[in-house]
């Protein structure tokens, strides 16, 4: 099979997994509860960031499709931004979460 189904295979493969962990709740509910269990610490914000995430789940099949370490290396981080375009066009039609903007309070102004 040619190096560009590789490719392609990867980046599915990253992607599909990445989303799998990041965003569904996995059957029973599995992964829902790991990441409630994970709390709010550095494998909480690993597991909520889409982007970060994708390069860890990149890692092992950069290792498994590439010949030599110079071609994992350069798979990499190929194999996460392929995952992440796929998650940038599959979410575009999802409503945005609103920016609020919060001023700070001065307190020379007067207001009424």
């Amino acid at each position: 099979m040619t190096p560009f189904y590789w490719l392609v295979l990867g980046i599915l493969i990253t992607w599909r997994i990445t989303h799998l962990v990041s965003n569904e709740s996995g059957p029973w509910s599995m992964l829902e509860r790991l990441r409630r269990r994970a709390g709010t610490g550095v494998v909480a914000e690993l597991l909520a960031c889409f982007y970060c995430l994708s390069l860890w789940v990149a890692a092992p099949f950069a290792f498994i499709l590439a010949p030599g370490w110079r071609h994992r290396l350069l798979l990499w981080p190929a194999l996460s931004g392929g995952a992440i375009l796929l998650e940038r066009i599959a979410s575009r039609n999802e409503p945005q979460a609103p920016i609020i903007l919060q001023e700070p309070e001065d307190p020379h102004v007067l207001r009424s």
